[in-house]
């Protein structure tokens, strides 16, 4: 059986990015924020190993959800993030997190600093599964769910 353990995500400011993610949607920090340094980490690490020998510093954290579904949060500091334009892909696409008010999570995300994408949309007609897509304030993707993965994809009419 495969699940997902957690979700890696590019920020521009961790402490800001973990800051947010707690507040505004109940992540939990469980670990760090840590620091990388490729002058003192030695030839073979696991961030190089991971990204690539080109990331000289970083920062990063691990936060967890109330079902144990992590994010694992990256502030590159050398060499520092790009800004990428949005809708170019950039190797993350989105991280779907299930929310008992759509509507009114939408409107956090939004009044912290994030956008909304999208109205409220039905994924099932006759069922009550419908989805919200909103931003980050770092231009991530947040698929908003009312009900799990399972729940909604498990129970689709044919």
């Amino acid at each position: 059986m495969t699940a997902i353990t957690h979700i890696g995500l590019a920020v521009p400011d961790l402490e800001g990015a973990i800051k947010w993610y707690e507040d505004v949607l109940g992540f939990t920090l469980i670990a760090g924020p840590y620091t990388f340094d490729a002058k003192t980490a030695g030839e073979l690490n696991m961030t190089n190993d991971l990204l690539g020998a080109h990331i000289k510093k970083m920062k990063n954290a691990h936060l967890l959800s109330e079902n144990q579904v992590g994010i694992e949060l990256f502030e590159f500091v050398e060499p520092k993030m790009q800004k990428t334009k949005n809708g170019v892909y950039s190797g993350f696409f989105h991280v779907c997190i299930i929310a008992e008010d759509l509507e009114q999570k939408a409107e956090e995300i939004v009044a912290s600093g994030g956008k909304r994408r999208s109205d409220r949309w039905n994924t099932w007609k006759g069922k009550p599964y419908h989805l919200i897509y909103c931003e980050d304030p770092y231009g991530n993707i947040i698929e908003l769910y009312s009900h799990s993965t399972a729940v909604m994809y498990a129970n689709k009419d044919e």
